[in-house]
């Protein structure tokens, strides 16, 4: 791939992910108490990841669903972990946006937040035992989460599946466009959902001819992920690697 080939799917993520962030900002969530978009107060961090580890085509495309509240919604960063995006994957930036309202139970710190994000801390777990460096693993592997959206009610986290019918359907329009734009652009060799519900919203836009795939949820919230998820994920990839 030629320099200027990098460069343009560069621009093609960034683009992408900006045109997202700004899109839901106009939707409303009567259904949520309280709705983060680290997309817009975490974006230099967001467009970090994309420019530094975005630009390659023919890899595998892991499709997360959405934040979690000490994961991205702190970091910007997929599965964003703090210590592992601030120590591994060599980002950390300050908050540089508007903040929403906050729960006062899920605050947003950015990367002076000292909560472990579960899962996050699972998944890039396992990237380092398994590939050694970020750019060994991001040869293979590119990280997008389907909604870039935390919703919160009744102090908890509420996944995009939950929120009405009418809140749903756009937010599924806008952020199906996304993902199609970026199987578009960076042609993976498969697609694979972490989790069910990322599974169904890949199969939904992913193109024939492109694998697609289920990938066990990395949360510690899941009896069955706390057995051996990193030989489950091990196992997933290995057709493509």
């Amino acid at each position: 791939m030629t320099a200027r080939q990098d460069t343009d799917l560069d621009n093609a993520s960034t683009a992408i992910a900006r045109v997202l962030a700004g899109s839901l900002q106009v939707l409303a969530f009567p259904s949520a108490s309280h709705v983060y978009n680290p997309l817009i107060y975490m974006w230099s961090a967001h467009r970090e990841y994309l420019q530094r580890y975005g630009a390659r085509t023919g890899r595998i495309l892991l499709v997360g669903m959405n934040p979690g509240p000490w994961g991205m919604a702190q970091t910007g960063v997929p599965f964003g972990e703090v210590s592992v995006a601030r120590d591994w994957l060599k980002i950390e930036k300050p908050l540089d946006g508007p903040l929403p309202e906050q729960h006062e139970k899920y605050p947003i710190a950015g990367f002076a937040c000292r909560r472990s994000e579960g899962s996050g801390d699972r998944f890039w777990a396992w990237a380092q035992r398994r590939f050694g460096s970020p750019d060994r693993f991001f040869q293979d592997i590119f990280v997008w989460n389907y909604c870039p959206l935390l919703f919160l009610r009744n102090n908890r986290n509420l996944v995009p599946e939950q929120l009405h019918k009418a809140e749903r359907e756009p937010l599924f329009g806008i952020c199906d466009a996304a993902l199609g734009a970026v199987i578009h652009a960076i042609r993976p060799r498969a697609v694979i959902g972490i989790g069910r519900f990322a599974l169904g919203r890949a199969q939904a836009v992913t193109s024939a001819g492109i694998p697609t795939a289920y990938l066990l949820h990395p949360s510690p919230a899941n009896p069955t992920a706390n057995r051996g998820w990193a030989d489950s994920a091990d196992q997933t990839l290995a057709p493509w690697l």
